[in-house]
């Protein structure tokens, strides 16, 4: 009777594994075929989104259930990424039409959301979801706030099978851009997102501009002049 009792609930289990695996592999196909609709060159229809949300709240309703780990960190930094870009567009619709996300009151760190198992706002993905326990700053160009002074967003959902390429593509092509890193007589420019988070960028003894010549074809000069140039919160609709 106990062995049949060990098999029954060993053959419970490997079913909840395989349709969690089957739901947040869902969820991922789901989000590509979301983000190739709607977004392009950067840029995100909000106002066909705002028409017809149905993609996107059944995309967050299926987020809501899933379980993911952080002892498979590919399938949960992939997660959180997608879920905080998609929460963002889920806010921004819930206030369309407006002119930059800041025009709600707590978009960021009061407003709360239903993912994952829990209640969380997009700080809370942000900073205890990913900053917490992954060391990586390209976390920082692929996480699209709804302005048009982050890193651009792309058309297709960041997988787990590809995400090291996607962060290095994504984070070499905002450090290659002379939009984002303005650099003219011996002095560099730099977004607010290297002042904010100043701490991800100069660990182990390296500077800005270390970190930033990792990725650029063009290396900056080290004694170069760093400033910041003023966030563009405008909305970075199409």
């Amino acid at each position: 009777m106990r062995k049949i009792q060990f098999i029954l609930l060993l053959l419970i289990g490997l079913n909840a594994v395989d349709g969690l695996a089957q739901s947040t592999a869902k969820f991922f196909d789901e989000a590509d075929s979301f983000f190739k609709t709607f977004v392009s060159n950067g840029r995100i229809d909000y106002a066909r989104i705002h028409e017809s949300p149905t993609q996107l709240n059944s995309l967050l309703e299926l987020a809501k259930n899933i379980n993911v780990r952080e002892s498979n960190q590919a399938v949960f930094k992939a997660f959180w990424i997608n879920t905080y870009n998609l929460t963002v567009i889920k806010g921004i619709i819930d206030n369309y039409p407006l002119e930059s996300p800041l025009d709600v009151k707590g978009f960021f760190d009061i407003t709360q959301y239903d993912l994952a198992g829990e209640s969380i706002t997009l700080n809370d993905i942000e900073n205890r979801k990913l900053r917490a326990i992954f060391d990586d700053p390209r976390i920082h160009f692929v996480l699209v706030c709804g302005a048009q002074g982050c890193p651009p967003i792309i058309s297709e959902a960041y997988f787990p099978s590809k995400l090291g390429a996607q962060l290095q593509r994504q984070t070499r092509g905002a450090l290659n851009d002379p939009k984002f890193v303005r650099v003219a007589d011996g002095k560099v420019a730099l977004s607010e997102i290297f002042k904010w988070y100043r701490e991800d960028f100069v660990k182990n003894g390296q500077t800005e501009v270390d970190f930033i010549n990792k990725f650029r074809k063009e290396i900056i000069p080290a004694d170069s002049e760093i400033t910041y140039y003023p966030y563009n919160w405008k909305l970075n609709s199409k």
